[in-house]
Order: C-alpha cells, then structure tokens, then sequence
C-alpha cells in the first residue's frame, strides 16, 4: 500500500505555521472528496461541481478521537481549525463538534475559514457565533463579479450573503477576519474595489481584513496580481478598515517532526514552498521529504516566483 493510500481520509493535518493565526492544527470536515457550495477559480483543490450539503461525513466520534490523538503529540498549538476539502459549514453536526472540541481544547482557540455563504442558514449562523475566532471570505460584492469568481451553488445570492456577514459581525463576539482574494482581470477593478469598500465600512468588531491574491496553484488558469497592484488596492479601502496585505515574508520558525504519512497528509491539504518547508520541518522531516520526491509521491509546480511541492496525484487533477 503506498503512502499516498494511508492518508486518503484523515481527518487532522499540520501542525501549520499560519502567517496570520499563528501554530495551527488543521480538521479537514471532508477528507475524503472536495464538498463545496463554490466551485472558485482560484481553489487550490480540483474543480469539482457544488453541493448544498455533504454526503460523504465523518463522525463527531472519530474527529474527536483523531484530534486527542494529535493534541497529545503536539502541545505548541495555538488554533485548532476547521476547514475543509470544500466548506467546512456543509458538515451536518458541525454544532455538536464545536461543543465536543471546546471540552479537550484548552487555551487553544477554534478557529473556522468559511466562504460565508451558509450564513444565510440560522443554525449555521447561531453555530459560528459559538467559534473564538471566525474567518469569512469576500471576495466580491456585486452579483455578476461573484458569480464570475466564485462559482457559488444555484439559490446562492450575494446580495443575501452580505447582509448575513453584516449581521454576523454586530454578533460575533469572538475574533472576526475578513479575506478578500484578488484575481486579475475579475475583481480587482476600482468598480469592484469600491463596491467592497462599502460593504466593509458597515461591518462592526473586524480584527483585520487580509487582502491577497494567488499564491497557490489554482484549479482554473486564472492569475493573480502583483504586490504593487495589492498595494494599489489597499490604498483605495476607507483609511479606517483594518486593511492588512498578506504576505509570505512575515512567517516565523516552528520546525516539527513529520513522518512520511504525515507529509503527504499535509501537503495534499495545502501546498508549501521550500520556505514552508525550511519554516515547518527538522531535518529529518526533511530527508523523508526529499525521499518521497524521489520516489515521486511529491512533485513541483511553479506558479509565478514561487515553486511547490504537491502531491503528483493532486497536479494530475488540475485543468
């Protein structure tokens, strides 16, 4: 059985160093197969058609006993996040497992990066509002951007969604993030940018609101634009939003040891560079690493300066 068979449905993933939320243990909510109700141009997961609910689930039993597991082997975590191969919301008892995780978390926070589209459902809604911290995406306001970018299921109303995200934040009384994802040509015109900016000046209690662009290999050929442009941008949001440019340059060691199944299960949730690797690795981790390249489980992929390391298997499904 190869490595790449072991680690098909695992649920937990990491440790990560996050740039922007510090030493991060992952849950997918989907190991198996991608369930999302966007379908976005940037994704990098492969294309996949949406969903509105997910038919292959995991039981609040084995997440649990999976996330012990990991908590026991590393206690340098400082959020414990839930996302997904899709969208973490789409999980049926997402509810029940947020009260189990708050049970063996400890100082740990819960974090969650949603979409934001299942707002519009009140036990999603009332659900989050149970979270530390809360990460909602926005990556364009005016309908025909979103549905452009985002790809977002039949029924899915931007107009809808904003209002939830702004009622949330008056709600919320954790840690709330913004994410706004620049594509070129898309949503990165002055038109789109000020239909964003006012929608983000009547939001209440935002932490910070992460402006970015690609940096990862995308499942559609789209691209992202420059640091220059970002900066641009920022320049264009109201002087009061708490506008922070995302960068890979403010990551900070916190090297672990990684076995090869733990490799894989990583990088076929998320992409790294050599940086990463440099960030996140011992040397031992390392030497498995360069192993299993050899072996070619893992493989390259360059997206503009940047180069990384994927699962081969992953890069086959890209379009």
């Amino acid at each position: 059985m190869s490595v790449t068979a072991l680690v098909e449905n695992k649920t937990i993933f990491g440790p990560i160093r996050s740039r922007r939320f510090g030493n991060s243990l992952g849950i997918d909510l989907s190991p198996a197969l991608k369930q999302c109700n966007f379908d976005c141009l940037y994704c990098e997961l492969a294309p996949a058609a949406t969903v509105d609910k997910q038919t292959n689930i995991v039981s609040v039993q084995t997440i649990i006993e999976d996330l012990k597991n990991a908590l026991d082997e590393h206690n340098n975590i400082d959020v414990i996040t839930l996302t997904a191969n899709g969208e973490p919301t789409l999980y049926p008892y997402l509810s029940e497992l947020i009260d189990e995780i708050a049970k063996i978390k400890g100082e740990r926070e819960i974090l969650i990066l949603t979409n934001s589209a299942a707002l519009i459902d009140e036990k999603v809604f009332q659900t989050l509002l149970k979270l530390d911290q809360v990460k909602l995406s926005l990556d364009a306001v005016t309908p025909e951007v979103f549905k452009k970018i985002d790809r977002p299921h039949k029924g899915i109303e931007i107009d809808i969604l904003t209002c939830k995200v702004q009622e949330f934040s008056q709600e919320f009384a954790g840690k709330l993030y913004i994410e706004i994802l620049f594509v070129y040509g898309l949503n990165d015109t002055k038109e789109e940018v000020q239909a964003i900016n006012e929608v983000l000046k009547t939001l209440s209690h935002v932490e910070r609101i992460d402006i970015g662009t690609i940096d990862r290999p995308p499942a559609y050929p789209v691209q992202g634009i420059s640091y220059t442009e970002l900066y641009e941008i920022a320049q264009m949001f109201d002087a009061s939003l708490p506008i922070h440019i995302a960068s890979r340059t403010h990551a900070e060691s916190c090297v672990s040891s990684y076995t090869d199944e733990k490799i894989i299960n990583t990088l076929d949730k998320r992409p790294l560079t050599l940086e990463d690797i440099e960030l996140l690795f011992d040397e031992d981790s390392k030497s498995r690493l360069k192993k299993l390249i050899e072996t070619g489980d893992i493989t390259t992929n360059r997206i503009g300066n940047l180069e990384f390391l994927v699962l081969s298997k992953n890069l086959k499904r890209k379009r």
